[in-house]
């Protein structure tokens, strides 16, 4: 059990947390949620210990063992990758470091040998005879390879530390788990994996995600950070996220309906009840839901952008056609002899391991690049609006947001500007901010808005989640889907890509999948495709 009693905390005038009183127990995980900004890993760290409250106090029950997923990629980089992860259990490591330091010993007296007797006691308590096994198979559970374990850290790539830090936060059975953004660089194999480790952990887990689908698949609780609180609900976020909806939805029309806006919830919470009492990892939490009042659950203060994406003409029937399609970049083959025809209403995404293959793609769709063979042909009647990974070039200017937003656009009337921007979210004096000092998440915005405003037929996005809150992703997801036109597009959102796509297309360097018709979930529980997966990158 670990206990925030009274928390406050304050960086200068600004105030991120006012006398939070919240308990998480053992059995149950928690998803903690709130705005960009709002402070969840500020609160996880003052969880941990590694930041200082203003006022209140942390309390961890006595005997009990906090693990946190480590945010720096270079604190391990002087230890091999097996001994980074058992590192993980502080103690272990602690008498693993000490016995080899008394055997090591030249003059190796009778007290030592006491004191080995006694670090020897421990060891074998702490299982320490399993670390080595329990920390490689944890690896190869997050794609570290058995050929890695005795590497340095520092010879690593940036995406394989990542999941060495989460081994590590994972080994050793801790009795309170701290995840900030865990499934970040995952591939969808280990994500599933995750979800699977977490379902069955039977301890304290608090985790940070932007995938709604990875919430939903392991939360019991949710940590609603809002109005400087953190308001605590049973239930996945899918629940916290329309039951909180519903209540606005209420409050917002007073009286107006007002018995069946209070029917609508009730029904929608007993609904959730039910099906959440088959739930591995929370038994229990029928019997809270069922207990669970309309006074219970609070309006959110955070507010959702409008994403709306309207055609100026219909592309007609001849999209693009790619014939034969090659590029290798730096002497490694992206693709080859690739081939697709894309027909009206098809909202493709493009998966695969290998993220610079997807981008790479997109480049030579958009002519940014050129193949080494092979032809594509767009549709004369098609227009394109897109939306690259890194859109850093774009807000390399010190103009503010009217003046950028304002050149992608025929009506370059303030009011309509402004309006744009506000429905983005900017709202007020912000639209005079300089897009060059804009955050990861408004930047993203302002793309998504240009590419409102192009009122393509086609829309090519990859990674478009990156950056976005929940809020931002949820109506991003809504616009997708209700788009009329053609979607090509790359994501690691689960839901994203399971609501959107209507075909799936997974590129490799030696070949492809084309499945037209079928949805994510559906793609990757086939086993024949499973199997061709296999032979794609393993043979």
């Amino acid at each position: 059990m670990i206990t925030a009693n009274g928390v406050s905390l304050q960086f200068g005038k600004r105030k991120l947390f006012s006398k939070v009183n919240i308990t998480f127990v053992q059995g149950n995980c928690y998803g903690l949620i709130g705005a960009n900004g709002s402070g969840k890993s500020t609160f996880l760290k003052m969880l941990s210990g590694d930041l200082e409250t203003t006022s209140g106090d942390i309390f961890i029950e006595p005997g009990k063992r906090l693990s946190i997923l480590k945010q720096d990629q270079f604190a391990f980089d002087e230890y091999t990758v097996l001994m980074t992860v058992i590192m993980g259990h502080k103690r272990l490591y602690e008498v693993m470091t000490q016995k080899d330091e008394l055997y090591a010993k030249e003059d190796f007296s009778e007290d030592d040998g006491m004191r080995v007797s006694e670090l020897e006691g421990e060891f074998a308590e702490l299982d320490g005879w399993n670390a080595e096994a329990d920390a490689a198979k944890l690896l190869n559970n997050v794609g570290i390879s058995q050929d890695l374990l005795d590497v340095e850290m520092k010879q690593l790539e940036g995406w394989q530390k990542v999941r060495v830090l989460l081994a590590q936060a994972l080994f050793g059975n801790p009795d309170i788990l701290l995840l900030d953004e865990p499934t970040n660089h995952l591939d969808v194999e280990t994500c599933v994996w995750l979800e699977g480790f977490l379902c069955n952990f039977n301890n304290t887990a608090i985790v940070i995600s932007h995938d709604r689908h990875f919430l939903d698949k392991v939360c019991t609780h949710i940590a609603d950070i809002d109005y400087e609180k953190i308001e605590l609900y049973p239930g996945n976020y899918t629940f916290w996220m329309k039951s909180t909806q519903l209540v606005l939805e209420q409050r917002d029309q007073a009286n107006k309906k007002i018995a069946d806006k209070r029917k609508e919830l009730q029904d929608f919470i007993r609904r959730f009840s039910a099906n959440a009492s088959k739930a591995k990892q929370a038994t229990s939490r029928k019997k809270i839901l069922d207990n669970l009042t309309l006074e219970d659950i609070k309006p959110s203060s955070r507010k959702y952008p409008y994403i709306n994406f309207e055609q100026e003409r219909d592309a007609g029937n001849n999209i693009l056609n790619i014939q034969k399609l090659s590029k290798s970049q730096d002497g490694e083959i992206m693709f080859k002899d690739f081939d697709i025809r894309v027909e009206p209403g098809d909202k493709i995404a493009f998966v695969g391991h290998n993220d610079i293959v997807k981008t790479t793609l997109f480049q030579v769709l958009m002519d940014e690049i050129k193949p080494d063979s092979g032809v594509l042909n767009w549709g004369v009647s098609t227009n394109r609006a897109y939306y690259p990974k890194d859109n850093a070039g774009y807000f390399d200017s010190d103009m503010d947001l009217v003046d950028w937003l304002s050149r992608y656009t025929d009506n370059t009337e303030s009011t309509f500007v402004r309006g744009f921007l506000g429905r983005m979210l900017f709202s007020g004096e912000e639209v005079f901010k300089k897009v060059n000092v804009l955050s990861g998440g408004e930047r993203v915005r302002c793309m998504l808005a240009r590419m409102m405003l192009a009122q393509a037929n086609v829309l090519i996005l990859n990674e478009p989640t990156s950056h976005l809150d929940l809020e931002s992703i949820a109506a991003l997801n809504d616009g997708l889907t209700s788009f009329k036109g053609t979607i090509l597009f790359s994501s690691h959102d689960h839901q994203l890509v399971q609501t959107v796509a209507n075909r799936i297309v997974e590129v490799t360097p030696r070949g492809h999948i084309d499945r037209v018709g079928m949805k994510y979930d559906e793609y990757l529980s086939n086993k024949d495709i499973e199997e061709r997966r296999h032979k794609l990158y393993h043979d």
